[in-house]
């Protein structure tokens, strides 16, 4: 795979980890696979009474992309309910160039990757997983 798909920013989010590690008594858990690669996530939950993020947590197994991905996710969405987690996602496709428009801190970081489609379901994983925890 290039270098230039693993940018600094990228690094930086998967090296930070934000949110990884099993959360104590989540309100809700989900677990994503990514068959074509083998990516695996499961995330944890737990929300307030208002159905809004409080604590997340994230255990993932798979490539760096992924792991950027979920601590990107988990440093933007406490405080935020399932429709601002649907903004979170149009944001990363918007990175992928998936949707049009510019997309916003921190998955910008995530743009290298739109020249690469068949990484691009990797960015999106945690996403999903998120999606399915708080269906």
């Amino acid at each position: 795979m290039s270098d230039q798909l693993y940018q600094e920013r990228i690094v930086a989010l998967a090296k930070a980890k934000t949110g990884s590690g099993k959360l104590e008594n989540p309100t809700k858990t989900a677990r994503r696979d990514n068959p074509l690669c083998g990516d695996r996530v499961i995330l944890d939950v737990r929300l307030d009474g208002e159905g809004r993020i409080a604590e997340i947590g994230h255990q993932v197994r798979g490539c760096l992309l992924c792991q950027a991905s979920a601590s990107a996710l988990s440093a933007v969405a406490v405080g935020r309910d399932a429709a601002g987690i649907s903004e979170l996602r149009h944001d990363a496709e918007r990175a992928l160039g998936r949707e049009p428009g510019e997309a916003h801190e921190p998955f910008d970081a995530f743009a290298p990757v739109a020249a690469h489609k068949s990484r691009q379901e990797c960015v999106l994983l945690p996403l999903e997983a998120l999606k399915d925890a708080l269906a």
